[in-house]
């Protein structure tokens, strides 16, 4: 009998966790999707509203685009599937590499004061150049499309790893640095006793924000340098502009965004979980 009740009371705060996280997580975005949708075919009903609504979008865009995204006719005219796995092969490529180069640099940036005070001006200056004013200077550098974007991609991304892992070595607690004189740690301990563990929140907050510069960077790289990939696509659709064309150009849009969402939740989770293991 003991068990049976115990059994019902778990199935009960069960279903209470399971209401409250749709009523808290779930449903307030949902109904907020349901209202921008809404209003968005209401302002269509105005005659002077150039843009498809939801329904027109979604009508003219069903096939090929959503029920056979990796469609291949050749060339650059490929499913929006190919269109954004071609952009994420750039991004993965980019960002790793600035990941690599950006935590290198902001660990050794971080622990010398003297490099810090000469390059942080620098670096102050860089990061706000906007990642398309980059793309003549790599264009003239490589000569070809698709190193010019993933160097647009890398140039973009490295400032904010580069600046969040410098400031995680300098906030490094002076009682780390004190056990790491006591205990006599030095080169590849020390990094992984004291410096690691001590800046990986920070390290991982400039991995977040540069893997949202990165897919923002690809987007407006690719429309310039053409090919294939999600940029390339919305810059043809605009080019050879119809009623339909803009309905593909929103259905890519809607791909972006969620596609960045995803990239985004993804480091946050890998945070997570090395965050936690590092306490």
């Amino acid at each position: 009998m003991t068990a049976i009740v115990g059994s019902r009371i778990n199935r009960k705060k069960s279903q209470n966790a399971i209401s409250k996280l749709f009523w808290q997580k779930i449903a307030p975005p949902l109904a907020a999707l349901a209202i921008f949708l809404v209003i968005w075919q209401l302002l269509c009903l105005n005659p002077n509203f150039k843009l498809p609504g939801p329904i027109e979008t979604i009508t003219e865009t069903w096939n090929p685009f959503i029920i056979q995204p990796f469609f291949d006719n050749g060339e650059s005219d490929k499913g929006l599937g190919w269109q954004i796995l071609s952009s994420l092969g750039r991004v993965g490529l980019g960002f790793s590499l600035s990941a690599i180069v950006g935590i290198a640099l902001g660990i050794v940036i971080g622990a010398n004061s003297l490099l810090f005070n000469a390059v942080d001006p620098l670096f102050q200056v860089l990061r706000t150049v906007p990642p398309l004013a980059w793309l003549p200077i790599s264009l003239a550098a490589f000569q070809q499309a698709n190193p010019s974007a993933i160097f647009v991609i890398f140039i973009t991304s490295i400032w904010p790893i580069i600046i969040n892992t410098t400031v995680g070595v300098q906030q490094i607690p002076q009682d780390y640095v004190n056990v790491a004189r006591v205990l006599r740690l030095k080169g590849v301990k020390y990094f992984f006793k004291i410096v690691f563990p001590a800046t990986v929140p920070y390290i991982f907050t400039g991995l977040r924000i540069g893997i949202g510069l990165s897919w923002l960077a690809i987007v407006a790289a690719e429309m310039l340098v053409g090919g294939v990939g999600i940029g390339s696509f919305i810059w043809d659709a605009y080019n050879t502009t119809t009623e339909t064309n803009m309905s593909e150009i929103i259905l890519a849009l809607v791909y972006v965004g969620l596609v960045g969402l995803l990239l985004d939740r993804m480091v946050a989770f890998i945070a997570s979980k090395v965050v936690a293991e590092q306490k």
